[in-house]
């Protein structure tokens, strides 16, 4: 399926059609993951709670860093 990167305001973008939204259960308003591998773009639903514990996670080692290496030794 081919798509054209179009102008959106100040940024650019495409069109994702229905069909596609629909398969994927993605409506307006919801995230969705974009990854680049290997010279190709893949996008799929994001799972929000597993971002939202990932950065709770990652603030969690930030603060107790020292502690995480001496436990790491």
């Amino acid at each position: 399926m081919n798509v054209t990167v179009r102008k959106i305001g100040n940024s650019e973008g495409i069109i994702i059609p229905k069909e596609v939204l629909d398969r994927l259960g993605v409506r307006a308003g919801d995230t969705l993951e974009l990854k680049e591998e290997a010279g190709a773009l893949t996008m799929r639903p994001s799972d929000e709670d597993f971002q939202r514990q990932l950065a709770a996670a990652e603030l969690l080692m930030e603060k107790y860093k020292v502690a995480l290496k001496k436990l790491a030794e």
